[in-house]
Formats: C-alpha cells, sequence, structure tokens
C-alpha cells in the first residue's frame, strides 16, 4: 500500500502556494487529528496488506506538535513493511531537534525539507520564515535525529535567477552534504498573490541545463524533472505515483487513487472534521490514464511502454527514437533530456 496524509497547517502561507493550507485554524488540530485517527482506521480494517510507503504532506507537518502524530503511528506502524518508507515535509524554522527525534521514533525514516532558497533576499521574496542559517540547522538536527535520508527543497525559476545565483545555490547545497534534492521552477498558481505576475517568473532553458548539469556534477542524477539523488536515494513514495499505483489520501484536501478513479476528501478543515469519510469519486477512462502514463513516463526515469501506445502514439515515438531524441530499450521509450518532457509528450500524442 501507498499511503498520503494532507496537513493543512502552516505558521505562513507562501504567495505561491496553490496546496490546502491555512495559518489561523491551529485551533482545530486537536480535532482534525482525531477525524484522521478515524479514517485511518476504518481504512486498515477495511484493507489488507503492508505499507510500502508513507508521504506526509501539506501545509506543513513541523508545525504540528510532534504529540498529535503518536496515535496515528500506533495505527501505522505494525502495518510497515520490512523495506518501508516514510517521509514527512518539514519546514526548517519549526522542525526542531525535538520534533524531529520524536517523530523519527514514531517510524518516520525520511524528511524533506522545504528550504527553497540560501538567499535572503530570494527567501523574502518567496514569503519563506526562515533564513539559510535554519536549514542548515535543520539538517544538522535531522542528521542528530538518526536520518541519513534526507531530501531539500529549491525552487529555481524566479526573476532573481542567474548563473551567479544558481552557483551559490549550489555552493550551499553541497555543503549540505544530502543525497537528495528536489528542484521546482517557479509555478505562478491560480488563486495566489503570485497569479499572473509574468515579471516575478524568469524562464530559461540555459539555467535551467546550467542548474541540471551542475546537480550532476555534485552526485545527483536526475531521475524526474524535478528529482535528484545521490546513490539509491530515489523517492519510492513519489516513484509509485509516476508508475500509477493505486494509493490512499487521508485528510482534507487529499486525493486517493485506485482502479482507474480519482478520490477527494472535503476541500476544507471543517467539513473533513464533519465527515472524515467523505470522498468524492471520478471516473477515469483508459484513454486519460494512457495520456498520464505518457506524460508521466517522459518526464522521468520510468519510461513510456509501447504496449501502451496506440497505432499513431507509437509511430510518432518510434519517430523521435529514430531522431535521437527518444532511447528505445525492451519496448520502453526513454527520455534522455527532461527538459524536453512537455514537447515530446506532445509530440506522441499529436494527430500528424
Amino acid at each position: 500500500m501507498h499511503i498520503y496524509i494532507h496537513i493543512p497547517f502552516c505558521t505562513s502561507k507562501c504567495p505561491y502556494c496553490a496546496f490546502g493550507s491555512h495559518t489561523d485554524k491551529f485551533n482545530l488540530v486537536k480535532k482534525y487529528f482525531q477525524a484522521l485517527h478515524f479514517e485511518i482506521k476504518d481504512f486498515l480494517e477495511k484493507n489488507s496488506g503492508e505499507i510500502s510507503t508513507l508521504f506526509i504532506g501539506g501545509g506543513t507537518p513541523s508545525s504540528v506538535n510532534s504529540h498529535f502524530y503518536a496515535e496515528i503511528f500506533n495505527l501505522l506502524k505494525p502495518h510497515f513493511s520490512s523495506q518501508y518508507e516514510a517521509t514527512t515535509e518539514a519546514n526548517p524554522n519549526s522542525a526542531t531537534l525535538a520534533w524531529l527525534e520524536a517523530i523519527r521514533e514514531f517510524g518516520i525514516n525520511r524528511v524533506s525539507f522545504g528550504a527553497q532558497s540560501f538567499n535572503e533576499q530570494k527567501l523574502k521574496f518567496l514569503g519563506r520564515n526562515h533564513s539559510a542559517k535554519d536549514t542548515f540547522n535543520a539538517v544538522k538536527n535531522a542528521k542528530i535525529a538518526g536520518f541519513d535520508n534526507i531530501n531539500v527543497d529549491l525552487i529555481y525559476s524566479t526573476k532573481f535567477d542567474t548563473k551567479a545565483m544558481l552557483e551559490f545555490e549550489l555552493e550551499n547545497i553541497a555543503k549540505l552534504s544530502v543525497p537528495h534534492i528536489s528542484a521546482y521552477s517557479l509555478t505562478l498558481e491560480e488563486n495566489t498573490p503570485f497569479s499572473g505576475k509574468k515579471s516575478y517568473k524568469k524562464d530559461s532553458i540555459r539555467l535551467d541545463e546550467f542548474l541540471f548539469s551542475h546537480l550532476l556534477k555534485l552526485g545527483f542524477n536526475q531521475y524526474e524533472i524535478s528529482n535528484f539523488s545521490k546513490n539509491s536515494f530515489l523517492c519510492k513514495h513519489n516513484l509509485a505515483y509516476w508508475e500509477q499505483k493505486n494509493y490512499a489520501g487521508f485528510g482534507a484536501y487529499a486525493v486517493g487513487f485506485k482502479d482507474c478513479a480519482r478520490f477527494y476528501s472535503p476541500k476544507s478543515v471543517e467539513a473533513y472534521i464533519k465527515n472524515p469519510l467523505l470522498k468524492t469519486r471520478e471516473s477515469i477512462d483508459k484513454n486519460a490514464l494512457r495520456f498520464e502514463h505518457i506524460f508521466l513516463g517522459a518526464r522521468c526515469k520510468i519510461g513510456i511502454n509501447a504496449k501502451f501506445l496506440n497505432q499513431n502514439e507509437l509511430k510518432n515515438a518510434q519517430t523521435l527514437a529514430q531522431n535521437g531524441k527518444l532511447k528505445l530499450e525492451n519496448s520502453i521509450f526513454y527520455n534522455p533530456n527532461f527538459a524536453l518532457a512537455d514537447e515530446i509528450a506532445l509530440f506522441i500524442t499529436s494527430q500528424i
């Protein structure tokens, strides 16, 4: 089984963030975790099998006192497989040593810090309420707490980003000595303060390639357009998404997927607390799932399986392979340049 748990609480709301989170509802934390406990318990009673991956996201999971997680992990921990991966997101300013030690004791074995930048001006622009020093302290504390599987998030393609800025970010990443980096291009999401502010974003393939190539020089292998790992520290949970495996989503704003359908939790903390088992079902036809497989496969190391392609898509993929844009191995088309993922997927699915 693969499980996602959403924690919709934040000490501050970043102006680029479109995820379901609130800064003014901490009075509901206790009731929210009681609702989570009820939903998870109901699910485990109705479903058998081991938990392969768990991901706690938000929001900011580290903004909630660790003791609220205890009862949830009392439910989950007996179901973890022998090789399970359990990740929590955390912010550098709220993931204290005590919080990290407690969450590690519960069974979390991977932590992902929302650093986003090491430049103070850029951090302020992104609305982050931590400093670069906080990130270094958080990573240090995570190692003290016993974590060796640590990810750090970075945001690029902002108006501040130049070759010199990216070199500065990379220098600091190298100092952290972590095995995983997630680097996300800034997105101007609708219904956020950044929406429509095109001057805030700088798109440059040249800078993107500079960042990707220099992460490789630091030992980070790109296995998805936004994810880079050393050795075998790939995020197993994200791989499950990209492979279109079934997963359960718990909490307000959470999404689950099972057998050609998505299941949506209430998009309100209060509504979720009132009825934690309420789900809205969305059926997904096989054509839509095939398109998702193509777009996801072009973005990551999983690739695009020829058996899922119709006759026209197969012809287009073969054309790309003949021109060196894709590599065909054992009936799977692999994209060697994730920066071109969208263009490749669009070409494969085009009616030409």
